[in-house]
């Protein structure tokens, strides 16, 4: 019996409603495990919600007040002025490029393919003779 009470007990916890008796004590929550009613004082109703202002609206206009005062900081100090001169000086450097020919593109990515792969085996045959020299050794 014992045992089913501590079980009760820590299971039974007063639910209470607008109105109710709340007691927040051990002993209610015994009462409440036997069955009693608890006592205790009444629960005032709570007072209604005011209308809450959407915060996600609130949110994107703190960020777009956040994004343009950066904005216009940058614009203020020459900043923007000097990104836009960077990109247009960028502009005519690679119009001077020499850009390389289809079949040049190609045998340049085939060279590539095949040091990689000449470096690889390289890689796996020091690796595989210093293993075995390693297993010797020991």
């Amino acid at each position: 019996q014992n045992r089913w009470l501590q079980v009760q007990v820590l299971h039974a916890v007063p639910v209470c409603e607008l109105g109710e008796v709340a007691e927040w004590s051990i002993a209610a929550v015994l009462k409440t495990a036997l069955g009693a009613s608890p006592t205790g004082v009444r629960i005032p109703p709570s007072p209604p919600k005011a209308k809450t202002v959407n915060k996600e609206l609130y949110t994107v206009l703190i960020w777009v007040a956040v994004i343009g005062a950066a904005f216009a900081f940058l614009w203020w100090q020459g900043h923007l002025k000097r990104i836009a001169g960077f990109v247009a000086e960028t502009r005519e450097e690679l119009r001077k490029c020499t850009w390389p020919t289809w079949d040049e593109l190609k045998g340049s990515t085939v060279l590539v393919g095949v040091t990689i792969f000449m470096l690889g085996v390289f890689t796996v045959a020091v690796d595989w003779i210093s293993t075995q020299l390693i297993l010797v050794i020991t």
